[in-house]
């Protein structure tokens, strides 16, 4: 049953496939939510065609790459977040990033720098009393370099690595941190890639795990993004070296 919870989240990067499933599943779960994104018009749409409660939801614009709007954008917010979920997320092809820096910077500047622009704002904000939690979404191409993507592995790499040293210096605040290490998931981000079918997950099903975060630092969702997250963390550098 919907309760009102009286919280607010506030989701960076909130046009994602997962984002918007969060959107649906933290109303249902009676929180307020601040959808923020480049792509409002995307937002009021998916709001509509869904029928969700548009009176519990507010739509701002926010992008991840301008930084120098970061603290203008968290000092306007109205209500100040109890969850904040950074989701945005960029990605090119690895050869493409190699051979074009424009691709790289622009993957360094969403996945990384953007986060740790605007979570530094919010996390440093001491007036905040609501902040219960962060949560930032990474991926297991950042567990270890392979031929394939390490340039975009190395952004979502740097970003698990920040969130571990923010939960550090939020511990002694009880404000939580989690990385949610993320898989193949069925969304835009990953069309046209050529990926193992039985290994993909639905956004509604990845947004449960962002929804329901509990203590744990890492959150792996499915039992075989699981069994590979520890197999990757192993596996001798002579047997990575092997992999795509």
């Amino acid at each position: 049953m919907n309760q009102n919870t009286g919280k607010t989240v506030l989701l960076l990067g909130a046009n994602s496939d997962v984002a918007k499933q969060c959107i649906k599943q933290y109303l249902e779960k009676g929180f307020s939510v601040i959808a923020a994104s480049r792509n409002t018009g995307s937002l009021e749409d998916f709001i509509a065609v869904n029928r969700l409660d548009a009176s519990k939801v507010t739509v701002l614009y926010f992008d991840a790459a301008d930084f120098d709007s970061h603290q203008e954008f968290y000092s306007g917010l109205s209500v100040k977040p109890h969850i904040v979920v950074y989701a945005a997320g960029f990605l090119v092809d690895n050869q493409k990033a190699l051979h074009d820096f424009k691709g790289a910077k622009q993957m360094m500047e969403v996945n990384y720098m953007g986060g740790v622009s605007i979570l530094n704002r919010i996390a440093m904000d001491e007036n905040n009393k609501n902040l219960e939690r962060i949560i930032g979404l990474s991926s297991l191409s950042g567990v270890r370099g392979r031929k394939s993507n390490f340039v975009y592995g190395s952004t979502k790499a740097a970003f698990t690595q920040y969130l571990a040293g923010l939960r550090q210096e939020l511990a002694s605040r009880k404000i939580i941190v989690n990385a949610l290490v993320i898989g193949y998931i069925r969304t835009k981000i990953n069309e046209g890639l050529q990926l193992n079918e039985s290994l993909i997950m639905e956004p509604d099903y990845v947004a449960k795990f962002i929804v329901n975060a509990g203590n744990s630092f890492t959150i792996v969702p499915n039992f075989k993004w699981k069994m590979i997250y520890h197999i990757l963390r192993i596996l001798p550098e002579s047997l990575a070296a092997k992999l795509p």
